[in-house]
């Protein structure tokens, strides 16, 4: 169970991390300044992919990015729970 868990959040990281280099590179293709903020203060990224980020699937885009880091987290939690008994 704590492998299952594990792998479902390995699949989780793997597409929030996709999902932050699209953002990524539309920061950069934007301004390079941006591009470099976002890469370098961790909560500025957040706000360009609510304010200046245009692509024409930002809500799934985001939604991933977001939802794929929160459920990473809580599945990385309980598979090490499971893991402790």
């Amino acid at each position: 169970m704590a492998s299952l868990l594990a792998g479902l959040s390995l699949i989780c990281a793997i597409a929030a991390f996709v999902c932050s280099i699209i953002i990524l590179i539309a920061a950069f293709s934007d301004e390079f300044v941006k591009g470099l903020l976002c890469l370098c203060l961790p909560f500025y990224i957040l706000y360009y992919a609510f304010t200046w980020f245009n692509h024409e699937k930002k809500g799934l885009i985001i939604g991933v990015w977001l939802g794929g880091g929160i459920l990473n987290v809580l599945l990385q939690l309980a598979a090490n729970a499971v893991a402790r008994g």
